[in-house]
């Protein structure tokens, strides 16, 4: 394994030998740099592709890679801030930076032109002590590191990659130059094999690159592996040079072998501009897998934006440890650089003429968080090289690189509340963050969630979120499930849960009524305290002219009762809300019943004690005897609570639970028994208010000034009207029987209370206080008679009649009108007058 690396790192240095041993003066090469006291080189793979090449001093590179710019300005950006604040006073950090292309020879090229010192590269010409540059930072992929590395490490100049996990990369013989700010792929793999053994998957497939990266983490994946007993389905090898004249039959290869299998699970070690290639295909061939993200491309944006990329299945990876980076979300929105910087790669993305903020929404910057370590990293060791104080750095500018790798070994330091330092290997040993790609149904696209992540000390792996399955058995019906992509049977759930169509958990149901923060609740609470804001209202103004003449004929301490049944009816509807108990489904049935028993019982005294008045001309002994309202009230009051106490006792109200398999929703709400306790009561209060509306149907002639049959006829059809409406609602509508019978009761407190007391509202606060005295009622009933009178000598008796035999209740003093026994002086006409018109066919004076 280690021979191959061996010689092609032996003949990298051969080449940089060659081209040095002339001490050739090198072309500027580097495509951006600032001038310091101390300087920082930068690899950067800012283009994908390398032509092929016939001379070699020529390297063309194309296609600008956006995700390597967003690295590099982040490198590029901690540099100015730490240029700007006072951490290493009286020093400035400069920086070069040379595109690799993604290439290693042009990574070794790049490298020279770092190294150079006056644009001549001094191998083997003279002492290398003090180069261009101190550090460098990269390269992107480790193919082109391992290149660097031995360059690098023949003269100790730091190397601090963010992005290469390559294994080999950690021997400290062969590269003990190297430095990164990332764990190595030996802990990736055995991340992977975790995450794997986590949900059963034990046939998977592998496709990796031809490269270093590739090899080495499949080497790793494979010992790993066989340790956790997950066998391979198969494994492909995909080119590492996207220019590879090869690489389409060998993608159009891989899919194959991928359709054909029956493993459902595919690891990738690739770089992202193979799988996006690889993707394209699978999309246009209609195929899903679970596929699994090696890090060099599992935070890619420019995949998880691909059209059709939610057909692809469920895609999972695991990234380095990624954080915030203040500010520089900001800086490329701007794209501003500090001035005497010099920038073509960022001068070559703006002549792409895409919109400010483009770089933001194409590349995730939390991953830059491993380039912001690197630096500090540098910037922490040149702290204690140059003995930095806080006013002065007295150390020699111009060291020899050797000395500032010393100190970066050494180096430990807090950020965001984490320690960092380079173990033994040089790496960093924070771990990796579990990212799933979740479908979004509104964008077709996919979100880059973190849903866990793996931990190199205890070597699991924490899921801490729910996973959102694109492609789990969709099989498996409600109240099954499976998790496991192979599982061949769905799994029952256990006892208290519950899953729906093609879930891969279970879960507890969720209990479903009116809660108090809902909307159904909001709006009955809101008309119930309007109702209560009502009667509040109207106790206060019956107080207030209590004993005046509108409240006598209002019923005087009869509206006192009915302000209370109301009150208790509006109580009933509070009990609506809230989780049910048998004890709120008691008294909430039991309160509307006595309540609105009550308020009807009231109304009946007053349809009474007109319909008595009806009854004088034609039975005067019996007016008298049927219009008592105490034992009328007490009465019907006391049949409804004996309805009640034998409904409670022999078909008690209970609570039930109604659960549905399409839904995780558990209804909870009352039960009324077998229901005829239930229909009994509500029957009950409609024959009181049948009879009240028949008892002032019968008296609707009297003088309206003079009575309430109007206000009783409508407050009743309002009441029957609603619940016979109400009844086959609630008996069709098991879900929705209580919004309804709410929504009853509701508006037949709100017709009792307009009906009866508003025009009360009217009279006490409206008409004039001289119209409604005493002396006004018998003034204009004297009127009235004498009108009458007249009316029998002229012969139209029989069109005023009526009015008038209705008009003859205040002469009764046994009936209180509201006015008292109002007497009305007449003359022996009048007994003449009522003998006639009794005489007469009773249906002409009814």
């Amino acid at each position: 394994m280690f021979l191959p690396v061996f010689y092609r790192s032996f003949l990298v240095i051969l080449i940089l030998a060659h081209f040095g041993s002339a001490c050739e003066s090198s072309a500027g090469i580097c495509g951006a740099w600032a001038d310091g006291d101390v300087r920082i080189g930068i690899l950067s793979s800012c283009h994908s592709k390398v032509q092929i090449r016939e001379r070699p001093e020529k390297f063309n590179c194309t296609e600008l890679n956006l995700l390597s710019l967003v690295r590099t300005l982040a490198v590029v950006y901690t540099i100015e801030t730490i240029n700007n604040s006072s951490y290493l006073p009286g020093v400035r950090l400069g920086y070069y930076v040379c595109d690799t292309c993604s290439d290693a020879s042009k990574a070794i090229q790049s490298t020279e032109q770092l190294l150079a010192v006056n644009g001549t590269l001094p191998v083997q010409c003279e002492v290398f002590e003090r180069p261009n540059v101190k550090a460098i930072i990269g390269a992107r992929f480790s193919e082109d590191s391992l290149a660097v590395a031995r360059v690098l490490s023949l003269y100790m100049v730091p190397q601090i990659s963010t992005t290469s996990s390559a294994q080999t990369l950690s021997d400290q013989v062969r590269y003990p130059a190297f430095l990164r700010t990332i764990p190595s792929d030996i802990h990736q793999t055995k991340a992977l094999t975790n995450f794997m053994k986590h949900f059963q998957w034990d046939w998977v497939g592998v496709v990796y690159g031809d490269d270093d990266y590739g090899k080495n983490a499949f080497q790793s994946f494979t010992a790993d592996a066989g340790t956790a007993d997950i066998c391979q389905a198969f494994n492909e090898v995909l080119p590492h040079y996207l220019a590879n004249s090869d690489i389409d039959n060998r993608i159009q290869a891989v899919v194959e072998t991928i359709r054909s299998s029956e493993a459902k699970v595919v690891l990738l070690i690739l770089k992202e501009e193979l799988v996006f290639q690889l993707f394209q295909e699978m999309i246009r061939q209609n195929i899903s897998r679970t596929w699994i993200a090696s890090d060099a491309w599992s935070m890619s944006k420019r995949i998880s934006r691909m059209d059709g990329i939610n057909k692809i299945g469920d895609i999972f990876g695991f990234t380095f440890i990624t954080g915030p980076n203040p500010g520089f979300k900001e800086f490329l929105y701007k794209l501003s650089l500090a001035p005497g910087s010099v920038n073509l790669f960022l001068e070559e993305y703006k002549q792409l003429g895409k919109d400010k903020g483009f770089l933001t929404n194409a590349v995730d910057i939390s991953i830059t968080y491993g380039d912001r370590l690197a630096v500090w990293s540098i910037v922490h060791a040149l702290k204690r090289l140059l003995n930095c104080s806080e006013t002065e750095c007295t150390g020699e500018k111009d060291f020899p690189p050797w000395k500032l790798l010393k100190e970066l070994k050494r180096v430990n330091f807090t950020m965001d509340n984490k320690t960092f330092y380079f173990n033994e290997s040089g790496n960093f040993m924070n771990g990796y963050d579990l990212i799933q790609w979740q479908p979004q149904e509104t964008s077709g696209l996919r979100q880059l969630a973190v849903v866990g992540n793996y931990n190199l000390t205890s070597k699991e792996v924490q899921i801490k979120a729910p996973l959102a399955w694109f492609n789990p058995s969709n099989t498996c019906l409600e109240g099954t499930f499976s998790n496991k992509t192979n599982l061949p049977n769905c799994l029952p759930c256990e006892n208290g849960t519950w899953s729906l169509k093609g879930w891969t958990s279970c879960k507890s149901k969720e209990e479903e009524y009116w809660k108090w923060n809902g909307a159904h609740a909001i709006v009955l609470l809101t008309f119930t305290v309007l109702g209560y804001i009502l009667l509040f209202f109207t106790l206060i103004l019956f107080l207030v002219i209590y004993g005046k003449p509108v409240m006598k004929q209002a019923g005087g301490y009869i509206c006192f009762i009915i302000t209370a049944g109301l009150a208790l009816s509006y109580t009933s509807v509070i009990l609506f809300i809230g989780r049910p108990s048998v004890y709120i489904c008691w008294f909430r049935q039991i309160l509307y019943a006595l309540g609105f028993s009550i308020t009807v019982s009231c109304v009946l005294v007053k349809a009474l004690r007109t319909f008595a008045s009806f009854l004088l001309l034609y039975r005067p002994g019996n007016a008298k005897k049927y219009y008592k309202p105490s034992i009328i009230i007490v009465s019907g009051t006391l049949i409804q609570i004996l309805i009640c106490i034998f409904w409670i006792i022999f078909d008690s109200p209970s609570v039930e639970t109604f659960e549905s398999d399409q839904t995780m929703m558990i209804t909870v709400q009352c039960k009324e028994g077998s229901g005829i306790g239930f229909g009994i009561m509500l029957c009950y209060i409609g024959l009181l208010a049948f009879i009240c509306f028949l008892l002032a149907f019968k008296a609707r002639k009297v003088p309206q000034r003079f009575n309430e049959t109007g206000h009783i006829i409508l407050s009743m059809l309002i009441y029957l009207f609603v619940w016979v409406c109400f009844t086959p609602v609630y008996i069709a509508k098991i879900n929705e029987r209580y919004s309804i019978q709410a929504a009853a009761i509701l508006v037949s407190c709100y017709g009792i209370i307009f009906c009866h007391f508003a025009p009360k509202w009217y009279m006490a606060l409206c008409k004039k206080k001289e119209e409604i005295t005493r002396e006004a009622y018998m003034a204009r009933a004297n009127i009235r008679m004498n009108r009458l009178t007249d009316s029998f000598n002229s012969n139209t008796v029989y069109r005023e009649g009526s009015d008038f035999i209705m008009g003859s209740q205040h002469t009764i003093k046994s009936i209180d009108t509201g006015l008292g026994s109002i007497r009305i002086t007449m003359n022996n006409n009048l007994s003449f007058l009522c003998q006639t018109i009794r005489k007469r066919p009773r249906r002409q004076s009814i």
